[in-house]
């Protein structure tokens, strides 16, 4: 394993808060809050954009690097609470992927639309 696989990661990030005695304070409640706390941060960045200004972030290095840090918090603390609650973030992802396959068919000749409440009700039945 390199240290840029999500155990790798998690590995770092408990190793991290365990030399400064953090762990009591990584419980899921503050580790969610402090997820949406920094994907706020993220938005916070895109705020008062154009569609086309948010496309072009990247292309300014002091937003880039805004954006990155950002970025970088968000995926920390959900490593983290993932760690916490024992979940496989890649496998849910997958997971969660195979279902909308389910619940938002591709169509020939436009784009998917959403499943009628009956039909996402037969869908969640068999969940």
């Amino acid at each position: 394993m390199t240290e840029h696989d999500v155990a790798g990661l998690q590995r770092r990030l408990a190793d991290f808060a365990a030399a400064r005695e953090w762990q009591p304070y990584h419980t899921p409640k503050n580790l969610a809050a402090a997820l949406s706390v920094e994907a706020a941060e993220l938005l916070e960045i895109f705020q008062w954009l154009t569609p086309e200004e948010a496309g072009r972030v990247m292309a300014d290095p002091d937003t880039a690097h805004r954006v990155t840090d950002e970025v970088a918090d968000v995926l920390a603390y959900l490593l983290q609470f993932c760690e916490v609650l024992g979940i496989d973030p890649l496998a849910a992802l997958s997971a969660k992927i195979d279902r909308n396959e389910l619940r938002f068919p591709a169509r020939r000749g436009g784009p998917a639309e959403p499943l009628t409440p009956a039909e996402d009700a037969d869908r969640h039945s068999s969940e």
